[in-house]
């Protein structure tokens, strides 16, 4: 597949003055510049957070309100209790604030709805369950903002409601005692990409403040807020990387036995937020996925070394079920888009009836990842169609669904991914109006873009500099990692590794030796040949075998050079 290069234009005046005043490397500098991080506070936040720099959490409309009622049902020994969701930003969210409120002494529960039975959110059933077992506070979090029809019924019981959540409002906010969310349209915080359990640390701040704790009671927390933060893929500026750099310190060292045990099983020799994205967020959505989201805050919560022991065997086994399920709907996808020649369309809808729909957006994003084309994937059940879609950069996914309502039942989400309910014998007719919408908007004529941060040459390609990389640690979303373009490198040497899977390369500037590696880019051995001269885009890593250190390019694209 194609791909468009797209070489970030620097300032070369700012890049300097950036290098001198804080004693940089050239690349590091340039990345700065070209994240639009250049005035001398930004740089110090960016590169070197303290707890200073977290913003004041009264701030968050509503949060005197919300904390003044949790001190008081704290103080009258009123039941509380803590609606979560079954995602891993739902999951620490719940931890978090059931560690802290029972640490408080406060008399506090947790539920988290089933995925498969009950989805997303608050729900009746549940809440007629919560007035008869006594409840009279429940706090949301990492839900909620949605759930008007909801809180007016706990209302109506009796059970008064303190919303945390950071997903998009509606134009009615539901009628909650408060409604902590920095997407409110009357907030004034300073940052509104919180996650799920960045607002639930603002709110344990918050009491904190109140009530004269020192700091470190609720900056403990700070390893399970980072892992919720990291795995919401949240853009990791701003607030979020405060919490997520200072967070990741906690993990290395966290007290969290759940944590520890997680760390353990993914197996990975140094933590950072790739072994948070692909070690930790998978296995504990998978417990959701699969419809046991409860085990995945269990081991959270528990103290009991045995019991974690267990349960970090279930999640591990859970993830596996998972992936095994995975695999075997991305094969009969796969083979319904070859035998009907769905990638010829602009749009590729697929549904079937055995498919499992906790995993099917993970296989949608694997679909539109594989045919750079929007993708949704449907299960039927009975007389029912559910399912996800993802879609690429420059076509709204969720306008596109609005222009299909007609056809649909429920639908929501944004532009990069939403979920939807249909009528089975909707199916064909929705397709078709999709297609229509998504071929005028000539999908064929966008292409994946590789935004490249600078170009580098051998004095480049030292361990030295690629480990002062490290300081723009952790990357994610809104500070991706950084992409270099090297040209003119001869082929020395090509080959295909693990069964064709992989692409290995070792190239020549000059006299120098470049090593590179190109996962997943194995189908391209064939394309080139020893003495090509080729320009390459990747990102610098550094390789240990035998205890010697090299540094590598790790591949994103490759072309001859003009």
């Amino acid at each position: 597949m194609n791909k468009k290069w797209e070489l970030c234009n620097t300032n070369a005046e700012k890049i300097d003055n950036i290098c001198n005043k804080f004693k940089i490397n050239k690349l590091i500098a340039t990345i700065l510049v070209n994240r639009g991080i250049i005035n001398e506070k930004d740089i110090k936040i960016f590169l070197e957070p303290t707890r200073e720099d977290f913003y004041n959490p009264f701030l968050l409309p509503d949060m005197e309100k919300a904390v003044e009622r949790i001190i008081k049902a704290i103080q009258k020994n009123e039941k509380i209790l803590i609606y979560g969701d079954y995602d891993v930003d739902g999951i620490t969210s719940t931890s978090v604030l059931k560690k802290f409120l029972s640490k408080r002494g406060a008399n506090v529960s947790q539920y988290i709805p089933n995925r498969l039975e009950e989805g997303y959110g608050l729900n009746i059933e549940t809440i007629k369950e919560i007035s008869q077992e006594g409840y009279t506070l429940m706090i949301t979090v990492d839900c909620g903002i949605s759930g008007i029809e909801e809180v007016e019924f706990a209302n109506d019981l009796g059970i008064e409601t303190i919303i945390t959540d950071h997903h998009e409002t509606l134009e009615t906010l539901p009628a909650a005692l408060a409604v902590i969310n920095p997407k409110r349209k009357d907030s004034e915080y300073p940052f509104n990409q919180l996650a799920g359990v960045g607002v639930v640390f603002k709110l344990i701040q918050a009491i904190g403040i109140k009530l004269n704790l020192e700091e470190k009671e609720y900056l403990q927390y700070l390893d399970l807020v980072c892992i919720g933060t990291i795995s919401d893929i949240v853009p990791l500026v701003d607030e979020n990387r405060v919490i997520a750099k200072l967070g990741l310190k906690l993990v290395n060292v966290t007290k969290n036995l759940g944590l520890k045990y997680l760390l353990q099983a993914a197996g990975y020799k140094q933590i950072d937020s790739n072994t948070i994205s692909f070690g930790i967020a998978p296995r504990v959505n998978a417990c959701g996925r699969m419809g046991h989201a409860s085990e995945a805050l269990q081991i959270f919560l528990s103290e009991d070394e045995q019991e974690v022991k267990r349960l970090t065997e279930k999640l591990n086994e859970y993830n596996k079920i998972r992936q095994d399920t995975e695999r075997k709907i991305v094969e009969e996808a796969l083979s319904k888009i070859e035998k009907n020649k769905e990638q010829l369309n602009s749009a590729i809808i697929l549904g079937s009836e055995n498919w499992h729909h906790g995993v099917i957006g993970i296989v949608a994003s694997k679909i539109t990842e594989m045919y750079f084309k929007p993708s949704i994937l449907l299960c039927f059940e009975e007389d029912m169609a559910k399912g996800s879609g993802r879609s690429i950069p420059g076509f709204d996914l969720h306008k596109a669904l609005c222009k299909c309502s007609s056809c649909l039942e429920k639908y929501g989400g944004h532009g990069m991914a939403i979920g939807l309910t249909l009528k089975k014998e909707k199916f064909d007719e929705f397709k078709q109006k999709f297609e229509k919408i998504a071929n005028k908007s000539k999908i064929s004529e966008i292409l994946p873009i590789i935004y490249i941060d600078t170009e580098i040459s051998a004095q480049d390609m030292t361990t030295d500099i690629v480990k002062q990389l490290k300081q723009l640690e952790p990357f994610g979303e809104a500070n991706k990692m950084p992409l270099f373009i090297y040209k003119g490198l001869k082929i020395n040497s090509i080959r295909a590794l693990t069964e064709g899977k992989h692409l290995k390369l070792t190239l020549k500037d000059d006299n120098v030796i470049i090593d590179a590696i190109g996962f997943n880019m194995g189908n391209l051995v064939e394309d080139y040949l020893i003495g090509d001269k080729i320009d390459i885009v990747g990102s610098l890593e550094i390789n240990s075998f035998n205890g010697i250190e090299t540094v590598q390019i790790n591949l994103r694209d490759l072309m001859k050079s003009i």
